[in-house]
């Protein structure tokens, strides 16, 4: 088992990471190397078909969210926006991809549907634009889950736990640390990525509005694929974080306890209690206690009929 960063870096100070936690993953778990592959080209299948859907747009569930998407997407399209293209198709993809969890849509967690977008928002367009081959791809997923799987050995990943620093920090750490590994970077640079970008996310807020995975948590994933970006691109230059990782992931911890329960995705506390959120998060409210109204009349109607008719 690879226990920290400190050990990974050790381990793979000049090896191909991927290889690394393929080859450990195959000695801890017994799965061959070639099946975790197979298992990943089908996840990045599914993170590329979930991108074509979503930037279609389509509204939520809770009618909060649905069009960010195709609205970025359109003016991508149309020469109106003014980021480079990675940027922008980054934040289209993530986007996409959580315009479609909240339509339930079939994603893929990475490593939490809350923080879903992030991930293949950065690598999927990270492959695009400068046409890097898919399986360079799969194996970056193979590093952006070994640096997460190494997280979560110390931490409880996820908002409930400790605030969305735990997702969407999380998330950007293992993008950034795959997108390093896509432009070749080492070992210390994907490490270096990942601290880079969770230290900057430390004390975020889970705060839901109307306790649904939409406002903020989609366009959230859109920024923070950008953020994930920024700090592949510090560690690529030789920007080192002056904390090293593993004691980055302890103040994770640390922060996730001290955070108050209102701000650990319980919508009590934060945006969900602005008095635009409560006003939501009422009719939300007043919306599923007229479904459980309408749904109990159609039940006695039927009953009704059933006992008019003998049946």
């Amino acid at each position: 088992m690879i226990e920290s960063f400190k050990h990974l870096e050790e381990l793979a100070k000049d090896r191909d990471l991927a290889e690394v936690f393929l080859e450990t993953d195959a000695e801890e778990h017994g799965v061959p190397a070639e099946d975790i592959l197979e298992a990943l080209r089908k996840r990045r299948e599914v993170m590329r078909d979930c991108i074509v859907r979503g930037k279609n747009g389509g509204e939520s569930m809770g009618k909060l969210v649905g069009s960010e998407a195709r609205l970025l997407n359109e003016a991508f399209r149309s020469g109106k926006t003014f980021l480079d293209p990675l940027t922008v198709k980054a934040e289209i993809y993530a986007l996409s991809v959580m315009g479609e969890n909240s339509r339930m849509g079939v994603i893929v967690a990475a490593p939490t549907a809350g923080a879903g977008g992030i991930v293949p928002g950065m690598l999927m367009a990270l492959e695009e634009e400068r046409h890097i081959e898919p399986e360079k791809t799969v194996r970056a997923l193979v590093v952006a889950g070994g640096i997460g799987s190494i997280i979560a050995l110390s931490a409880n990943i996820s908002g409930a736990a400790g605030g969305c620093q735990n997702e969407v920090g999380v998330a950007s750490a293992m993008g950034a640390a795959g997108v390093a590994y896509m432009m070749g970077g080492t070992t210390r640079n994907a490490i270096q990525a990942a601290a880079l970008a969770l230290k900057n996310t430390l004390g975020l807020v889970c705060d839901p509005v109307g306790g649904l995975v939409e406002v903020p948590c989609v366009k959230r994933n859109a920024l923070f694929a950008v953020h994930g970006l920024t700090a592949a691109q510090l560690a690529m230059a030789g920007v080192e974080s002056v904390i090293p990782m593993d004691e980055i992931v302890e103040a994770m911890v640390r922060i996730g306890r001290a955070l108050p329960r209102g701000l650990r995705e319980t919508a009590e506390g934060g945006l969900a209690t602005t008095e635009t959120g409560r006003a939501i998060a009422q009719r939300l409210k007043d919306d599923a206690n007229r479904r459980r109204a309408e749904r109990a009349a159609e039940r006695e109607r039927m009953a009704e009929e059933r006992k008019a008719t003998g049946g």
